[in-house]
């Protein structure tokens, strides 16, 4: 086997982009001052349109096992994926909240897929994206096969469940708990879904877009911490 992953050939449309958004700032905050000194700053924000077939090389394998076995659960083939980007010579695979432990499972035990590592699970906040606000983005690693993938969740704001995949990946376990701790999604079905990082009874999900970046008074085992606004001048 190769050290180097085996990179197919793209077809020359998968990684076009779109412009989406132009954010301001390092965080974009909107209700409160920003106190990280990047107010200024002003960029592009951009994704991946969905990819048509062929998505080249081995990734049309991948598409192609995953719908065979999604199957077999009775889920109809156009109902496997919301959508298919492909960009920078990698495939993710959007797929609804409801068949993403059908999907996992199978990238774990079918022969053709064998991905038998999940690098864990990140959340993204996208605010501008109405109703599918939180997505959950789950690095995949296949080492008899030697390919990686991602498979991405989006859920929205009003209704942040997505089930737990632990049982399948083990390894994800302090993954969702920190997703969850960050973001503020609901791992259905975690044996014990707690904060990891932040204290128990912490208000909110810090790493959210609209989390404010200053004026919050810290408080932890009875100390309290002023709020970086307060104790030491941005201007």
């Amino acid at each position: 086997m190769s050290n180097e992953q085996n990179v197919p050939v793209v077809p020359e449309n998968a990684a076009l982009l779109q412009t989406v958004v132009t954010k301001q700032g390092m965080f974009s905050p909107s209700a409160v001052g920003d106190t990280s000194g990047f107010g200024g700053l002003v960029e592009r924000f951009e994704l991946s349109p969905a990819a048509t077939r062929p998505f080249g090389g081995w990734f049309d394998e991948v598409a192609d096992a995953i719908v065979a076995a999604a199957a077999a659960s009775n889920i109809p083939a156009e109902s496997v994926f919301e959508r298919v980007s492909v960009d920078r010579g990698e495939i993710t695979f959007f797929v609804p909240p409801a068949h993403l432990r059908v999907v996992m499972q199978a990238l774990r035990d079918e022969p053709a897929l064998k991905f038998e590592m999940c690098m864990g699970v990140n959340g993204v906040h996208y605010p501008f994206e109405s109703g599918r606000e939180l997505h959950a983005v789950y690095p995949l690693q296949s080492i008899t096969h030697n390919r990686r993938i991602r498979v991405e969740v989006a859920v929205s704001d009003a209704n942040p469940h997505i089930p737990s995949v632990v049982d399948i990946y083990p390894g994800n376990n302090w993954h969702e708990r920190e997703t969850w701790d960050f973001f503020g999604i609901v791992f259905d079905g975690h044996p014990g879904l707690t904060r990891i990082e932040m204290p128990d009874d912490w208000p909110g999900h810090p790493q959210r877009k609209d989390y404010p970046l200053g004026g919050i008074d810290v408080e932890y085992k009875g100390a309290t911490i002023p709020a970086p606004d307060k104790r030491r001048s941005y201007s």
